[in-house]
């Protein structure tokens, strides 16, 4: 099992006929990833890069059956490139678009059915190590294995995992749920989707300042909802309060978002929180009692 994608998703990517959208559906074929085509409005019936190239999403899924979508589209577009993966019946919408107005996304997730699943936006995507990836992340720096990871920060979650490969700790899947203020899929949803995923024994929580997100997954647990072992790094500890760092969520206003706050939420609920990302590997086999290699 994995949460979310797997060897079995088949995958579209909107914008793939722009530059990151070739490279990265590319990328993520030469992954192993089912990558069934892709769409641009007004290019359909084309093919780049042995990629079939369909005007709309609901085609390209009546055509492929494809489950899951990878948007690649320029921010004034992207909000409505999401709706339109939604309206066609795609159940799991990976944005990896940078930029698009928070207005915008207001809008869209009042309206995204519960069946739909969007991951992002300005997130670097999933992978499920060995089977699938969606996204703009490094595959070669994951490994097949049964440690969960979630974070906010794309830059940290490769850190953190090259030096839990390094350490000989695979994961079972990773996921970027971006750093905007409105975003899809949080914390909570994704530490629930472990819990009930029987090829994971432990989550790595990779948060950063701004918004109540790791609150509230430190609130699931404390609530008895997370019964595997959590462990914990928050970014951005040295941030002045009311500069930006980073993402645009990544930004602290009076008492809220503190990473003081974030490290005492979890360590309330005894989950360790690492000082440094090269801490989480020992943290892990420390919690699942692993032989020591780190």
């Amino acid at each position: 099992m994995s949460i979310y994608l797997n060897k079995k998703s088949i995958v579209l990517v909107q914008g793939i006929t722009g530059r990151e959208g070739l490279y990265h559906a590319t990328r993520m074929r030469a992954y192993g990833t089912n990558v069934a085509g892709g769409v641009t409005p007004g290019k359909g019936g084309q093919t780049v890069e042995h990629f079939s190239v369909f005007d709309t999403v609901s085609d390209a899924r009546a055509r492929t059956g494809a489950d899951t979508t990878v948007i690649f589209v320029p921010p004034p577009f992207a909000a409505d490139a999401i709706l339109e993966a939604a309206d066609a019946g795609i159940g799991l919408i990976i944005c990896i678009t940078e930029g698009i107005p928070v207005h915008d996304m207001l809008k869209v997730m009042s309206v995204i059915p519960d069946s739909t699943r969007v991951i992002g936006p300005n997130c670097p995507g999933i992978i499920t190590p060995g089977e699938a990836l969606a996204g703009i992340m490094p595959g070669h720096v994951f490994s097949a294995g049964r440690v969960g990871l979630i974070s906010r920060s794309g830059t940290l979650t490769y850190e953190i995992v090259d030096q839990l490969t390094r350490a000989g700790i695979g994961q079972s899947t990773c996921v970027g749920i971006g750093g905007d203020p409105i975003i899809g899929t949080v914390f909570v949803d994704c530490l629930r989707a472990f819990e009930r995923d029987d090829a994971t024994d432990a989550v790595v929580v990779v948060g950063e300042i701004g918004g109540t997100d790791e609150e509230d997954a430190a609130d699931l647990i404390r609530r008895k909802h997370v019964s595997k072992p959590v462990v914990a790094f928050i970014g951005g500890r040295s941030a002045p309060e009311g500069k930006r760092m980073g993402h645009a969520g990544a930004i602290v206003s009076g008492s809220g978002g503190t990473a003081k706050a974030k490290i005492a939420a979890f360590e309330s609920v005894n989950v360790p929180v690492a000082d440094s990302p090269a801490d989480i590997p020992s943290l892990i086999a420390r919690a699942l009692k692993l032989p020591a290699r780190v």
